[in-house]
């Protein structure tokens, strides 16, 4: 039977990375499925991993539906048998609730992958309702590490080296460019003291 199964982890825990392993492993035994993401950090219609991976991927919109996207794109001749999905978090709740249909309507296996929480430690809405629908819902195995050498548990939005807990929910950023507006891992301890590695 087809599932929907959330993968889920801190930033830097290696989510996009696995995300092209479950596509290249699929793609290596004769199986055809398409990719999709959202705002990821390599740009529109790309899915990118810190390890230096990358594919070419469906970026996903606000108003697309994504199981009259699959039908037509199956219409039209195209073979599908799984659906990756990256950067999730984005994804809006009812392109979560597509994806459930996309299982139980057209018989697919889904892979979900994507950041449970922001940088104020609450659940992205996308995350949200794939911890609501989701068959299973697994925790990367990879474990990022906070400054102080504990697992990282929470993502925190760094200003000019400065952890900040207020803003837009959504902000443009990564780990690796903490000069303006970037990201860091950090323990949860670390995180409720708003103590980042700059500050340390």
């Amino acid at each position: 039977m087809a599932e929907l199964i959330y993968y889920c982890g801190t930033m830097d825990s290696g989510k996009s990375t696995l995300a092209l392993q479950t596509a290249h492993n699929r793609t290596s035994r004769g199986l055809e499925g398409i990719i999709l993401t959202n705002r990821d950090r390599g740009g529109e219609g790309v899915i990118t991993s810190r390890l230096g991976l990358r594919s070419p991927a469906f970026e996903v919109s606000p108003e697309l539906n994504i199981l009259e996207h699959l039908k037509s794109e199956m219409a039209r001749g195209r073979k599908i048998q799984y659906v990756i999905c990256d950067e999730t978090q984005f994804f809006e709740p009812e392109h979560i609730e597509q994806l459930a249909m996309v299982v139980d309507e057209l018989g697919i296996d889904v892979f979900a992958f994507g950041i449970l929480t922001d940088f104020r430690t609450k659940l992205f809405p996308g995350s949200e309702r794939l911890i609501e629908l989701a068959d299973r819902v697994l925790p990367l195995q990879v474990e990022a590490l906070c400054w102080c050498g504990l697992r990282a548990t929470h993502n925190a939005r760094v200003a000019n080296g400065v952890m900040v807990t207020e803003g837009d929910q959504i902000v443009p950023g990564d780990v690796a460019s903490k000069d303006v507006i970037g990201y860091e891992v950090l323990c949860r301890k670390h995180h409720m003291q708003k103590i980042n590695s700059t500050r340390a």
